[in-house]
């Protein structure tokens, strides 16, 4: 159940109970919807913080700090930096799945559909820059993100996989491309390619790099 619908469900009856109740449950609602967000408000800020200085350069001090809260108050949504880095992962991933899945339901390909992901990642910079500098960062076995960059290769390498298998069986894969060797292709120029828009941002408009236009220069190349 979600957190409207709680508020909704309790709100219900102290309508026609006493009315004593009412301001009581009201404030409660108002008190979870203000938690929720300064939740919402301490993941906008990590996410910029982790994007600034890494994972293991930002404080949960500093962080606590730029989202006008106190120490405890943040541990008392993140308990550790650990917790806040999970928490700006999953956020990473909805903003992503949510429109990814759209897009498949309104039948658009895969492979458009990943272009359409890099096309929007050009209008969000921050989010960007957290993921360029995270994935870095938790090569190392020891860092908390390892296992959720491990995990997210190896399904997206597979998915991709299994989309170009299934465009070869259709007759639409170019001859001679082998499907999981241009699927880890794909996904490593999609990185890639964050890196170096990242780096072109400083020069001219005109010089910077559109991830959106040579992701479907190649996919040109391994589909017909």
């Amino acid at each position: 159940m979600s957190a409207s619908t709680t508020a909704e469900t309790t709100n219900g009856p102290a309508t026609n109970g006493p009315a004593t109740n009412g301001p009581a449950t009201n404030g409660r609602g108002r008190g979870y919807a203000k938690g929720r967000a300064k939740r919402a408000e301490i993941i906008q800020t990590a996410i910029l913080a982790f994007a600034e200085v890494g994972y293991h350069g930002a404080s949960l001090r500093d962080i606590a700090a730029r989202a006008d809260i106190s120490h405890p108050g943040l541990l008392h949504h993140f308990p550790t930096k650990a917790a806040l880095l999970e928490a700006v992962l999953e956020y990473r991933d909805a903003v992503d799945n949510e429109a990814f899945a759209e897009d498949l339901a309104r039948g658009t390909d895969y492979f458009e559909a990943l272009v359409r992901i890099v096309e929007r990642n050009q209008v969000r910079r921050p989010l960007v820059e957290l993921f360029a500098g995270l994935s870095t960062e938790a090569t190392t076995p020891e860092h908390p993100a390892h296992e959720y960059f491990k995990r997210r290769y190896d399904r997206l390498v597979e998915q991709s996989t299994e989309m170009l298998e299934a465009h070869a069986a259709r007759g639409t894969l170019a001859p001679g491309v082998e499907p999981a060797q241009a699927a880890r292709s794909i996904i490593a120029l999609m990185d890639g390619l964050q890196v170096q828009w990242l780096m072109s941002l400083d020069g001219p408009r005109a010089e910077r790099v559109d991830m959106a236009a040579h992701l479907r220069a190649y996919l040109a190349l391994v589909l017909r």
